[in-house]
This record gives structure tokens, sequence and C-alpha cells, in this order.
């Protein structure tokens, strides 16, 4: 049986540090779904289908041939609803620092209130990327400061394109 596991997060943008937990993620797993989870209540700076676009375009970039075991998709409902549907049993989370555990934690609890037969799996981010986040780089993008080698280049090409149409905030 193929081992399938979904790496969900609103990648509003991908980061360094998401592109660290795809490609250890397809080392672990014969295919990795890089779901888009839409969150109501979390205002995002890139429309679902941009974000789409972005991740596909970076991991055909960095993934090379690994990027065929890679499909990247979107829901926003409940995550364990998505993994059913789609018969993925493991659930991939990145960790950066002591302050994500004790959310990630409730969250991998609840999931496994919700759904027994699905397992959460922990890895651990890249030392060098403990300390980003999608929503301090877009703080920083959004007043001018650069972001390069903390994103894809495609990804800071697009956030320079969106303050610099946009302007300062």
């Amino acid at each position: 049986m193929k081992s399938v596991a979904v790496y969900p997060g609103s990648f509003d943008p991908i980061t360094n540090g998401h592109i660290d937990i795809i490609e250890r993620g397809v080392k672990m797993f014969d295919e990795l779904i890089v779901l888009i989870s839409c969150n109501p209540s979390k205002p995002a700076l890139f429309p679902v289908a941009e974000r789409q676009e972005m991740i596909t375009a970076v991991l055909a970039d960095q993934l090379g041939k690994d990027a065929q075991k890679v499909r990247v998709d979107n829901y926003s409902g409940l995550l364990v609803d998505y993994a059913q549907a789609n018969k993925v049993r493991v659930i991939l989370r990145g960790l950066r620092a002591v302050s994500d555990f004790e959310y990630e934690f409730q969250m991998a609890l609840m999931n496994r209130k919700l759904a027994r037969e699905i397992e959460t799996v922990f890895l651990m981010t890249g030392y060098q990327w403990f300390y980003t986040a999608s929503n301090i780089i877009k703080e920083a993008a959004r007043f001018g400061g650069s972001v390069k080698g903390l994103v894809p280049d495609i990804v800071d090409k697009e956030l320079q394109k969106k303050f610099n149409k946009e302007g300062k905030q």
C-alpha cells in the first residue's frame, strides 16, 4: 500500500522552512499532499489560486523529479474530513520552536479524537528556519525589508510585486 501524508498550512506565502519540511517529507512518504488550508478567520495576502500556483512552481524548481511525488490541493473544512476522503492516514506537521508545540499538540489530540485512524507526525524544521514565519515575512516585506533567503526567489518576487503595487500599509 502506498504511504500518503498530508502537510496542511496556510502557506501565505510558502517559506524556506515549509520547503525544508516538504523536502524531508517526500523522502518519508510515497506521496505528499501540500494542502492549503483556508481559514476564514485569518485574512490572506495571496488568494488560494495564487498560493497554489506559487507552491507548484517552487516545488517544480526545488524538488526536481521528487516534485512528481507532491500534489498541491486546497480545502476549507476539517483536516480529518479531507484526510478520510482522500484515504490519507498521516498528517505531517512542522515545528519551529517550543512555542509551536503546545498548539500543535492540541490540534493533534483533537484530530486523534475525531479520527483515531489518522496519525500526526512532527518534524522539526532546520535550525536556520526556527524563526521564519509567514506573518513575520509578510510584515517585513510590507515595510520594504528584504526577505531574500527566507522564501524561494519566486515568492520574493511576488511579495515585491504585491507590496510595490499596493504600497506600504
